[in-house]
């Protein structure tokens, strides 16, 4: 793996999330780890005053990776320096308690904006990914792949159209036409349900119905009798 932009860096630091695969093949990739750092500091950073590998004041070789590793466990730079989880960062390492200290300058020194940058990117990924996702998907649910148009533009013919043909149904006084009588079923419940559409004396209606009930009956009655 060659370090020319900083997608390789985060491909590497993407590695280090399958721990089975660090483990087996840790040896390699802490090479490859200095060999990131080192990119990202010279050439995407421009510092050259921090040496790869990094010692400590014993002479001991400091794992970056390992350093790396450590932290990102324990919740990253923030949460182990809010908890003062230094000291056992620095014992997880090998190193002893009062090592702590040394250990967050190290990670200050060349960790600190290379992790930054990284989750910095990954966020920037999936907004970008998102706003296509929500171009796409609005794409798809406006334009019509027949004709071009929107079904937002479909739906409000439709109801253009379905208005129309109510307002066809009217009489010059602004009323529903009698046809919705029929359309009612022409009994006492349709006249009910005429009342809901019409504006008229619903008391006057059932008065004229009882009063044709009545005829009816009195005519029938008499035929009977006679």
């Amino acid at each position: 793996m060659q370090f020319k932009e900083f997608q390789d860096c985060k491909a590497l630091l993407d590695m280090t999330d399958d721990g089975d695969y660090v483990r087996k093949y840790k040896f390699i990739l802490e090479s490859k780890f200095d060999e990131m750092v080192d990119w990202f500091l010279t050439k995407k950073l421009e510092i050259m005053t921090r040496p790869i590998p990094a010692y400590a004041s014993d002479n001991r070789k400091v794992s970056l990776l390992e350093l790396y590793l450590v932290v990102e466990r324990e919740g990253g730079h923030r949460r182990v320096t809010e908890n003062n989880l230094w000291a056992m960062v620095s014992k997880d390492m090998g190193f002893e308690y009062c090592d702590g200290d040394f250990m967050r300058l190290m990670y200050a020194m060349y960790l600190d904006v290379l992790v930054y940058y990284h989750k910095y990117k990954i966020i920037q990924t999936k907004v970008q990914e998102k706003e296509v996702t929500e171009v796409k998907e609005t794409q798809m649910n406006v334009e019509d792949p027949r004709c071009g148009r929107s079904k937002g533009d479909k739906e409000t013919e439709h109801v253009a159209s379905h208005i129309e043909k109510n307002k066809e149904s009217n009489d010059d006084t602004g009323n529903e036409t009698e046809h919705y009588v029929f359309y009612a079923g022409n009994d006492w419940q349709g006249m009910r349900k005429l009342y809901a559409r019409r504006r008229f004396d619903f008391n006057r209606a059932k008065a004229v119905v009882d009063d044709a009930n009545i005829s009816v009956m009195i005519h029938s009655y008499k035929h009977n009798y006679v």
